[in-house]
């Protein structure tokens, strides 16, 4: 380049581009470098007591809904006492009673509902303050020092099942709003024998019996929430805490004394 005195002088013309060539390399985390750095925070027995609790969950939910056991069970008994309502229901000339048992229903579930979404914003406001809260429980007597990765881990467990949980009793109530409607456009009693009205009762009663189910799903989350505050202490008084919850609910479904007073009802 020819500058003013007649001298040439050269001029290095780099452009600085950021994005040039192999200066502008991004770096991205493989999908194996996240699981390792989850498994950092973990000890041994951490990862058996969590897959302890995992599979615990899976078994009670093959045998409680999936299996021929099913049939020997509280929810069954029930389930056939909603078909019963139903049919009842659809015999009644007058049918406020009905409406009374249905707004008992979802008044119970907007409870846990309601009580699930303060429980959520209480976890949040926990992983938000990870390293205070975890530096406090490490004081707590009893409790093993814990860090904050692994008090993050375990919160967002806990804010998982209780979001679950959430769901499933927010759709309870929607199933019990289907269910109001349904017994509202059942027919006259004087139709009460039709091929319609059988129909209408038969749908109803199912719309119940779903309700129930997710309801109960929820109400299942929450016991299984509060065996997880158990891994807060220890791995071992998790998987105990564990095994306790699933025990309390096997008895429930398959050997209380509820069950015996409906199990042999026609």
């Amino acid at each position: 380049m020819l500058a003013a005195g007649g001298r040439h002088c050269s001029v290095d013309v780099n452009l600085a581009l950021p994005f040039r060539g192999t200066a502008a390399v991004i770096e991205r985390k493989r999908p194996e470098d996240e699981m390792m750095h989850f498994f950092d925070y973990m000890s041994n027995m951490d990862v058996i007591a969590l897959g302890f609790f995992l599979i615990m969950i899976g078994v009670y939910t093959l045998v409680t809904d999936h299996s021929a056991l099913r049939a020997r069970s509280i929810s069954a008994a029930i389930d056939r006492q909603r078909e019963n309502w139903m049919q009842e229901a659809r015999r009644r000339e007058f049918r406020m009673l009905d409406s009374s048992i249905l707004g008992v229903l979802v008044s119970g579930v907007s409870i846990f509902a309601s009580t699930n979404i303060f429980v959520i914003g209480g976890l949040i406001a926990g992983l938000a303050y990870n390293e205070e809260l975890s530096a406090a429980f490490s004081s707590v007597p009893f409790a093993a020092p814990i860090s904050p990765g692994r008090w993050s881990i375990k919160l967002t467990l806990l804010l998982g099942i209780f979001v679950y949980a959430f769901f499933k009793f927010a759709w309870a109530i929607r199933l019990a709003n289907y269910c109001a409607i349904s017994v509202g456009a059942m027919c006259d009693p004087a139709d009460a024998g039709t091929d319609i009205a059988l129909a209408r009762a038969k749908a109803a009663s199912r719309l119940a019996a779903l309700c129930g189910h997710h309801f109960n799903r929820g109400l299942r989350a929450n016991f299984f929430g509060l065996a997880v505050l158990g891994w807060f202490f220890s791995p071992t008084l998790f998987m105990a805490g564990t095994l306790f919850v699933v025990l309390i609910l096997l008895r429930r479904e398959f050997f209380s004394g509820a069950l015996a007073a409906v199990k042999d009802t026609p």
